[in-house]
């Protein structure tokens, strides 16, 4: 069992042609383009907005609370 001679190939393109169809290649090869295209652009996305979610926190000192103090009622 020795690799693929050129008359398999053929008759794998031959059969794969005869499913698929001369115009259904092109469209599926098409599709997957768009699929990586659009999962780079999620991981672009995804990675974008962990940096400005990094960006956007503050460190700010906090206040002390105050409570107001009762008024003295004159009887």
């Amino acid at each position: 069992m020795g690799s693929f001679s050129i008359w398999h190939w053929l008759i794998v393109l031959v059969v794969v042609l005869l499913i698929f169809g001369r115009g259904k290649i092109p469209e599926l090869m098409g599709d997957m383009a768009k699929g990586i295209k659009s999962f780079k652009k999620g991981m672009a996305d995804d990675e974008e907005s962990e940096i400005a979610d990094a960006k956007t926190v503050e460190h700010r000192k906090e206040e002390p609370v105050r409570t107001a103090k009762p008024k003295a009622s004159k009887s």
